[in-house]
């Protein structure tokens, strides 16, 4: 009888401690499972563009690409989130962009090379605006965005904030890199 009490003791202790690991292994499952619902559905949301405001950059020169993969040199938490090509006999040339979505910094950014050449072009009375983190940032932004291109305000301060830079960089795009 002390044998058979003992055996079901132990039993019942094994089992006892073993279902808290089974537990456990279903909790950590439902944690992987759950993880991953969270990753499509942020999948979706980044592709599901309605109801959102994006930049949308028109590129004459057939260097939306070049432009685009620059910008996403600079700011972390980049990437490409769509991209479409003019393929042959199309209006554009055949590999360029025919439109692209992209983020820079997690902000939506679209992009095209446009087929005709307007008789308009980017203008910094419409800019990107960017809040630095810190002086570095700012220094260093300015430096890549200023490189062939075109200083409109050089990195100083003028009284609204510690510092600020405003350049048009070698595409035409203006910026504003400020630093409260």
């Amino acid at each position: 009888m002390k044998t058979i009490t003992s055996i079901l003791i132990l039993g019942l202790f094994t089992i006892s401690c073993a279902a808290p690991k089974q537990s456990n292994q279903h909790i950590d499952e439902l944690n992987q499972l759950r993880a991953e619902l969270a990753s499509l559905k942020k999948m979706k949301s980044e592709s599901d563009l309605t109801g959102q405001i994006a930049t949308f950059l028109t590129f004459q020169k057939e260097d939306a690409e070049e432009a685009m993969n620059f910008y996403m040199s600079l700011f972390d938490n980049s990437k490409i989130v769509d991209l479409k090509r003019w393929g042959e006999g199309a209006p554009g040339k055949a590999g360029t962009i025919m439109h692209a979505t992209f983020t820079l910094n997690g902000k939506l950014f679209m992009c095209s090379d446009s087929p005709p050449i307007h008789a308009w072009d980017f203008s910094p009375a419409v800019s990107n605006y960017v809040q630095c983190a810190d002086e570095h940032e700012l220094e260093k932004l300015f430096a890549a965005l200023s490189v062939d291109g075109q200083v409109m305000m050089p990195v100083n301060n003028y009284g609204f904030s510690q510092k600020f830079g405003w350049v048009q960089d070698k595409f035409g795009v203006s910026w504003q890199l400020n630093l409260e």
